[in-house]
């Protein structure tokens, strides 16, 4: 699904990736840890092609094509979902008029026929559902007003309505408590299980983890891959830190 090979990035003339190299096959959750400033949501915003960034190095490959030939909004159209640490609020803008646009523009570029707006509410109303999330509050203007665990909710009520190949999660756990941390988990879980789906999820901590189970959990350091492993290594950075993994 995902290969990034030797990454090299940087942005405002400073280097932040420094040879990154992962492998995110088919139907695998993977997670990435690691210490502040490592190039966390820097690679995030790279592989999702953020302005301002720039590979100097390198290749990425997402389903067979290259990742740097498309355009931020082909990515998305080919199956890429970027999820922020914190998503942003857009005055004057409906929920729902914002997710059924993002979903026919996508439609349109794969040539697919656009949702109506009944066929629209039924499946929003069914993703919103499925996150424990009240309907209504799609009405409200994007992320206006919304705590941060209503935030994290819309956004993977979004992922569930965009239905994508590749989740990309950037601190999609950060600030929530502990039922809207099982309620991101869950939905985690039942849109991106999927043997033809996978997901690459930033996190600084391992409780996410213990309702997302990770198939590898990969260390950055320093802008690139320090170390990888199983589950496991995630309950072993939180007992000794991110010093010893990253030495």
């Amino acid at each position: 699904m995902l290969k990034i090979e030797n990454l090299h990035a940087t942005i405002a003339g400073k280097s932040i990736l420094n040879g990154l190299t992962l492998t995110v096959p088919n139907g695998e959750i993977h997670a990435i840890m690691g210490p502040n400033g490592a190039g966390k949501s820097t690679l995030a915003y790279v592989l999702g092609g953020r302005p301002g960034y720039e590979v100097t190095e390198g290749s990425v490959t997402f389903d067979g094509q290259d990742l740097f030939a498309l355009e931020p909004h082909e990515r998305a159209a080919a199956g890429m979902f970027l999820g922020f640490q914190y998503p942003v609020e857009i005055p004057g803008v409906s929920y729902l008029q914002f997710l059924r646009e993002s979903l026919n523009s996508q439609r349109r570029a794969r040539e697919e026929k656009e949702l109506s707006g009944a066929e629209f509410i039924r499946l929003a109303k069914d993703k919103a559902a499925l996150l424990g999330m009240d309907a209504e509050m799609l009405k409200r203007p994007v992320n206006v007003g919304f705590s941060g665990g209503e935030k994290k909710r819309a956004e993977m009520v979004q992922m569930g309505i965009m239905d994508p190949k590749l989740a990309i999660l950037d601190e999609t756990d950060s600030g929530l408590d502990i039922d809207a941390l099982k309620a991101v988990g869950a939905g985690i879980n039942s849109i991106m299980r999927d043997p033809a789906k996978s997901v690459l999820l930033i996190t600084h901590y391992q409780r996410l983890l213990d309702y997302v189970k990770p198939e590898q959990v990969h260390v950055l350091s320093r802008g690139k891959i320090v170390r990888s492993g199983g589950p496991e290594l995630a309950h072993e950075l939180e007992r000794e830190g991110y010093a010893e993994a990253a030495a």
